[in-house]
């Protein structure tokens, strides 16, 4: 999700709501609590009563890469400022209750130079290590081209060392500029 998908929605619902009163909306643009990228719009109610309880509450969910938007129609019940923000802030939490959810893993591509009597031993440490072999070319050695979560990269650099006596190479394929040593037990 990125602000002009958030735009897109939004124009989406006032489309498809155009005689509601206020179209009030917070979102979250990244991982949970992340205030990196965010927004929120009181659209016409009175400041701060809209916006930001929906933003506050989506801040704590625990959710990430999220947009949620209220439609209001007036009714007549003045609600009062208090009242406005835990409607607001309620209906956000309903929804978020029943909302479906995945868990989004950040992943990177690492290239990986081996020799072939330590293959079978990286093989199984890329395996402990949720890693997945993209490519691989037999030559001299062996060159693999792998994905892995993010998190697991220092794990990787070390349990490559260890597999290969720290022989091993890996290589972040985004930056070819940064290359991390498997360093063995022993420092390599």
């Amino acid at each position: 999700m990125d602000e002009a998908g958030v735009v897109r929605i939004l124009d989406t619902v006032r489309s498809e709501f155009p005689d509601a009163t206020h179209h009030c909306w917070g979102f979250v643009i990244g991982p949970p609590g992340s205030t990196r990228q965010i927004g929120m719009s009181d659209d016409g109610e009175p400041h701060g009563t809209a916006g930001r309880p929906i933003l506050h509450t989506l801040l704590h969910s625990g959710v990430g890469e999220i947009l949620a938007v209220v439609s209001r129609y007036y009714g007549g019940t003045k609600l009062g400022k208090g009242g406005l923000g835990r409607a607001y802030a309620g209906g956000v939490q309903e929804a978020l209750m029943a909302l479906p959810t995945t868990m989004r893993v950040a992943r990177i591509r690492v290239g990986l130079t081996v020799a072939y009597p330590t293959l079978e031993g990286v093989r199984r440490v890329l395996e402990g290590l949720e890693g997945e072999v993209l490519e691989e070319v037999f030559g001299a050695g062996v060159v693999m081209e792998v994905q892995l979560p993010e998190v697991h990269l220092g794990a990787l650099v070390a349990q490559v060392g260890d597999a290969t006596g720290g022989r091993g190479e890996v290589l972040l394929m985004e930056d070819a500029d940064q290359t991390a040593e498997a360093e063995g037990p022993n420092g390599g």
